[in-house]
């Protein structure tokens, strides 16, 4: 049975007790809407650890235009049906107060990674996630934490933020989800109508083509995709589009 707790007091007294004593937590933060991408998450952690906590908050900090976070998909009841089928142990359903007691007064900044790619283009986006990460890391004290592989952007500062401030939790990456088509799985494809989730698939086939970049953009803008950017990074290539208002990322390894 999957147990609901809304007040962060309430779980870290819980996470303090017997209960958790000498168990490994597993932990996959979530602003819900749950897909494959998110159950693969949990079911690793189902296997990997004593005890799992998956969280539900759509944070709004990370949302540079406040219209995106208003139309943000809420299927909080599906959802929860979800998790208990999968026998998840406890969700963390926190509200604003809850996370934000000091009304987002103390942030964490990163001044490289995050400045690039989607902080480019969405400033105080990553400012936004990696002050609501540290402090749901800092309520449930995982033994680890998952994160996918589609932002891998986000996958790496969060990283990186563990390591810099010494966490104990360790972070475990899951490779992406996709459509048989190729999309990779996110929420914001709940927004797409049936022409639209046509044509979504040629974006992740346009980063995997090895076309150099500047083809890349022209073949996407004729596909009818407004390009924010295409980069590529070490061994990997970056992107983010949109069709229509709905704002889609992907990353492929080279």
């Amino acid at each position: 049975m999957t147990r609901v707790i809304k007040k962060s007091k309430d779980f870290i007294k819980l996470r303090n007790g017997k209960l958790f004593s000498d168990k490994s937590v597993g932990f996959i933060p979530t602003m819900g809407a749950l897909h494959q991408g998110h159950i693969a998450l949990i079911k690793k952690s189902l296997k990997q650890n004593d005890i799992t906590v998956v969280s539900i908050y759509v944070n709004p900090t990370q949302f540079n235009n406040p219209d995106d976070f208003k139309k943000y998909p809420d299927t909080f009841n599906q959802d929860l049906q979800i998790l208990k089928k999968l026998k998840v142990d406890y969700l963390l359903h926190p509200n604003y107060s809850e996370i934000y007691p000091d009304n987002y007064n103390y942030r964490i900044i990163e001044t490289d990674f995050s400045k690039k790619l989607c902080g480019k283009f969405r400033p105080g986006h990553f400012e936004g996630v990696l002050t609501v990460v540290m402090k749901l890391l800092n309520i449930v004290k995982p033994s680890r934490a998952y994160f996918g592989e589609k932002d891998y952007q986000q996958l790496q500062l969060v990283r990186g933020m563990a390591k810099a401030f010494f966490l104990d939790t360790k972070i475990i990456s899951h490779p992406t989800i996709r459509t048989k088509e190729g999309l990779a799985l996110s929420s914001r494809n709940l927004r797409l109508n049936k022409e639209q989730l046509k044509v979504a698939p040629e974006f992740n086939r346009l980063l995997k083509s090895r076309l150099p970049i500047n083809e890349i953009k022209s073949q996407l803008k004729k596909l009818g995709f407004k390009v924010e950017y295409i980069e590529k990074i070490n061994n990997r290539i970056f992107g983010a589009v949109y069709l229509g208002n709905i704002r889609l990322i992907d990353n492929v390894k080279i």
